[in-house]
């Protein structure tokens, strides 16, 4: 059965002049632009930030995916809600978008999850600096932010796979005002704060300033400054920004700053090993979330903030009350898979403790653990339960620039078969996870589980099992599974969860993360010990054999992480043919920018600055991939017949 319409609180982000006049508005105060498909769903970044600047009273509007191949299209594409009052958001979307297009063996996609119909292209390469190009010829002096996993990644000096040279700090590139690193919540709500105030000062000025007092106040109007909003920004946690050499010696002289310096661009070219350096150090003041970071780029100084704390459990709860309808927009009439994967998932929590050295999902969510409480969970479950996502395309409110005559596509949402695909976040059992560590202390791990896990480190995993029990017994609810993954480690910590986690919540296959079984490797990957996967191969089967199902792990593997050589490729294979498995998921190492895999795989060196092994062309990448996939497509790196494995 459909669900009721969305009532008018709950309607999409307007995209177009007629969806913002039938929300009688005039103009926008924030365009934000994306490089993903517009869903109004709280796992996508631009809809979140949206709906949290529209709950604090500012219209805004948000272009999804807009033309950029020829100029007079973008413009139109781009101009179609007018200047905004304050500033446009940037974002390339939910993956840098050279990842987006690109495999590990540089290699077009066929695909975007991210788009309509699942078609590659519809985003540019770099997207932040053509998006932001784009902006700056449509509303010349209007202020831009980057924000997003791109942006956040990319913030300071980096090397880049896809063109094989060291770029510099994204911001510089692009010419924006101010990147937005991070889970950007409270930064963009200080941002747009701080614009506010600016805006009215100069409207202000402008008013005192009329010649004729009759004279209307919108033709003395000035825009917001640029320069004036990123003086103002500079105190602001969560972001970065630029200045010349000398204002930026004086600012931090006058508020009695102290920063770290990072080694200069110019200087990492010829020398390798201060990439790795500056990864590790900017790695560490961003888990301390106390220092300034400063950067030289010629005559300009990057200037990174201390982060931004994460969101309390109330904060957390609250952007997720927001009235998302959970639906891609109107507009998009074919499936978009990424919205397919999660429309059943509930997100329970951010951040990662792990920290492994290759993940930028950890590096860009953090280690501290950011948890929802049981309560707005529940409320989540029993919102799609109730139906919130078996709404017919059809039965949603029409799109405003479709006239009554024209054609509209009538594409149904499959009906919601009452299982929950997921409650989890980037690991499902850290929910709850806390660190008991004092606030004023400074913590020289960079990872809480690696090598071993830090008695400091505190999650109660049968509370999440007695989460997802609950979740179980809500009416219509007939599954509930975690299909994000768990955690090996923490898993054998609690035997009782990880017998829970394979009886109750696999739904025939859990998902694991081993990545490898050398030791060396597994050590440079900040993965856990071989010897725990084989621990927690051996309790995962006992469970399953205990509850009677017939279930199989599957593991995620890696070729050619820096440390790794053909040999130990070859002790992985051999491993997996004792056991008669042949590997579902194999991942080609893919140098991302900002993690410290990335900055070991350019320096040639390891965290403790000693020579490792590096596969670096794509020829000896390729044959450490294929003594795991003998006869990979090179289009996504993966097998091509991928098999169920028996645990």
């Amino acid at each position: 059965m459909a669900a009721p319409l969305p009532t008018p609180s709950s309607l999409w982000l307007p995209t177009s002049k007629a969806e913002m006049q039938a929300r009688g508005w005039e103009e926008l105060d924030i365009l934000l632009l994306s490089g993903d498909a517009y869903i109004d769903h709280p796992s996508f970044g631009s809809a979140l930030i949206g709906r949290l600047l529209l709950s604090l009273g500012l219209r805004v509007g948000l272009i999804a995916q807009p033309r950029f191949r020829v100029p007079e299209d973008a413009l139109a594409d781009i101009q179609v809600m007018g200047r905004p009052r304050l500033f446009a958001g940037v974002s390339a979307g939910a993956l840098d978008s050279m990842l987006a297009h690109y495999t590990a063996f540089r290699k077009k996609r066929r695909d975007d999850a991210y788009t309509p119909g699942g078609r590659a292209g519809a985003r540019p390469d770099r997207a932040c600096i053509v998006y932001t190009g784009l902006l700056r010829r449509a509303f010349p002096g209007l202020p831009v932010i980057l924000g997003g996993i791109e942006a956040s990644m990319r913030r300071a000096a980096h090397y880049d796979f896809w063109t094989d040279t060291l770029r510099r700090p994204l911001l510089l590139d692009a010419k924006a005002d101010i990147t937005v690193y991070g889970m950007g919540e409270r930064s963009i709500k200080a941002i747009a704060h701080l614009a506010q105030s600016l805006e009215k000062a100069v409207h202000d000025k402008s008013l005192s300033e009329r010649p004729d007092p009759a004279q209307p106040a919108t033709e003395t109007f000035q825009p917001l400054s640029r320069t004036a909003l990123v003086k103002a920004c500079r105190h602001l946690p969560g972001i970065s920004l630029t200045a010349s050499i000398a204002e930026a010696q004086d600012w931090f002289m006058e508020n009695k700053i102290t920063a770290h310096e990072l080694p200069a661009f110019t200087n990492l070219s010829a020398n390798p090993s201060l990439l790795l350096r500056a990864t590790l150090d900017l790695e560490k003041i961003s888990h301390q979330g106390k220092t300034y970071a400063i950067q030289r780029c010629g005559d300009r100084m990057l200037i990174i903030a201390p982060p931004a704390a994460p969101l309390s459990t109330e904060e957390l709860d609250a952007v997720h009350a927001l009235p998302f309808t959970r639906l891609p927009h109107p507009a998009c009439q074919e499936a978009i898979p990424a919205w397919e994967s999660v429309r059943a998932s509930i997100q329970s929590h951010r951040g990662c403790a792990g920290g492994c050295a290759f993940c930028s999902l950890a590096q860009h969510q953090g280690r501290r653990i950011s948890s929802r409480s049981r309560k707005s969970i529940l409320a989540e479950a029993s919102a799609i339960a109730g139906g919130c996502i078996t709404q017919t395309m059809d039965t949603a409110p029409p799109h405003p620039d479709q006239t009554a005559s024209s054609p509209q596509k009538r594409k149904k949402i499959p009906a919601w078969a009452g299982s929950i695909s997921d409650v989890s976040g980037p690991s499902a059992n850290m929910w709850q996870a806390r660190c008991l560590l004092s606030a004023d202390k400074s913590c020289p791990r960079p990872s809480c589980l690696h090598p071993r896990p830090c008695p400091l480190f505190q999650v109660d995993q049968g509370l999440g099992i007695a989460l997802l029990r609950e979740i179980s017994s809500l009416p219509g609810v007939r599954h509930v599974r975690v299909a994000g993954g768990i955690r090996i480690d923490l898993a054998l910590q609690d035997q009782s969860a990880l017998a829970a986690y394979a009886a109750e919540f696999t739904g025939g296959q859990l998902k694991t993360a081993p990545e490898h079984i050398s030791p060396d490797v597994l050590l440079l990957m900040r993965k856990p010990a071989p010897e725990l996967f084989e621990k927690f191969l051996h309790g995962f089967n006992a469970a399953c054999r205990a509850a009677g199902k017939e279930q199989y792990v599957i593991p995620y593997l890696m070729s050619a992480h820096p440390g790794c050589s053909e040999a130990d490729m070859r002790s992985l294979s051999a491993w997996l043919k004792a056991r008669n498995w042949k590997p579902r998921q194999v991942q080609c190492f893919i140098p991302t920018p900002g993690t410290v895999s990335t900055a070991m795989f350019y320096s040639g060196l390891g965290p403790d600055f000693s020579p490792i092994p590096v596969a670096r062309t794509d020829a000896e990448r390729l044959r450490q991939h294929r003594l795991l996939a003998p006869n990979p497509r090179l289009g996504d790196g993966r097998n091509v017949k991928p098999m169920k494995t028996r645990s």
